[in-house]
Parts: C-alpha cells; sequence; structure tokens
C-alpha cells in the first residue's frame, strides 16, 4: 500500500512539473499599446513618436518593456545587461498601420516573422535610423521601393544597425535572440 502511495505521490509532482514547463513554454499575446507606455531606454509616451513601436514580454515581469522604435526594440535583445527571460517580441506591423504618425494600438506581430526594411529614408521614434517591420515580404518590398533600404529578416538585422550609430557600418547579422 505505502509503494502506492509513493508512486501516486510522484506522478503528481511529475505532472504539476510537466503542466508549468507547458505554461511557461506559452507566448503571451502582446499588450495594445495604451497611453500609459512609456519607453524603457528614454522614459517618454510613446504616443509622442512617429514610426513603429515594439514591445517584449518577459517571464519575470507583468507588464511589456516598450520602445518608441523597433530599432531599440531590438537593440534591447541584443544587450547583456537586459533580462534574458524574454518570452515574447513584438512590432507594429507597417502594412496594417493608418499611417507613419499612428503606426495603430493592436496591430503587432511577432518579431521573429516579421520583414523588415533597414537603411530607408524614414527614421524612428527617436529621430534615429529605423528597422521597420511588416508581416509579409511583399509589404516590405513595396516599402523599400518607394523609401530605400532593402528587407531582411530579424536575424538578419545587423546588430552595428541597431547598436551603433544612425547607419549600418558593419554587417554582421545576430542570431543569439533567446526565448525562453
Amino acid at each position: 500500500m505505502t509503494l502506492r502511495i509513493l508512486c501516486a505521490v510522484l506522478g503528481a509532482v511529475f505532472l504539476a512539473g510537466c503542466n508549468q514547463d507547458a505554461a511557461n513554454s506559452v507566448v503571451p499575446p502582446p499588450v495594445a499599446l495604451n497611453s500609459d507606455a512609456m519607453a524603457v531606454f528614454c522614459g517618454m509616451s510613446l504616443a509622442e513618436h512617429p514610426g513603429p513601436k515594439g514591445q517584449i514580454i518577459t517571464a519575470g515581469r507583468l507588464d511589456p518593456f516598450w520602445f518608441t522604435s523597433v530599432r531599440d526594440t531590438v537593440a534591447f535583445t541584443l544587450m547583456p545587461d537586459q533580462p534574458r527571460d524574454i518570452r515574447a517580441i513584438y512590432v507594429s506591423d507597417m502594412a496594417r498601420a493608418t499611417s507613419w504618425e499612428d503606426p495603430g494600438a493592436a496591430n503587432w506581430i511577432d518579431a521573429r516573422k516579421a520583414f523588415f526594411v533597414i537603411e530607408s529614408r524614414k527614421q524612428g521614434g527617436m529621430g534615429a535610423a529605423e528597422a521597420v517591420p511588416f508581416g509579409n515580404r511583399e509589404a516590405a518590398g513595396t516599402f523599400a521601393a518607394a523609401n530605400g533600404g532593402r528587407v531582411v529578416t530579424f536575424v538578419e538585422i545587423p546588430s552595428a544597425y541597431v547598436l551603433g550609430s544612425d547607419t549600418a557600418g558593419d554587417q554582421t547579422e545576430h542570431s543569439d535572440v533567446r526565448l525562453n
């Protein structure tokens, strides 16, 4: 009888651990942009800046980290002193945006699945070079044809483009972003 109880207890503990792992692997949905959203780097309201925005959701925090630009969003993932418990990275889908000034409150896309136009004439929320995200390659190509630049995926965005000056001097690609 004692062996049965021990097996039942061990089985319950094992299943609880599996359920917890499954809950942690579920990607949380994006949060709708609201007037309370303040940028993590500059402390300013996202509503004060034009262009696409970003949000990063981590396991250790209830609210997302907000960004006035996609460039800052990508840079956050590369900085060694920032949280590594990233669960989701969302960026504005500019193919669904009303305009550059109004990128939308709920048209978020997974940054890892987006197509970005880099090196275009459009500047991001803080007046710097931007990585302009789109939900499909065709929309990104149309934007690049009209505004200059080239289309890349998330892992193809050069680290120097988001971490360096306003231009992409070094073409080193990044692929070390890990989602827990």
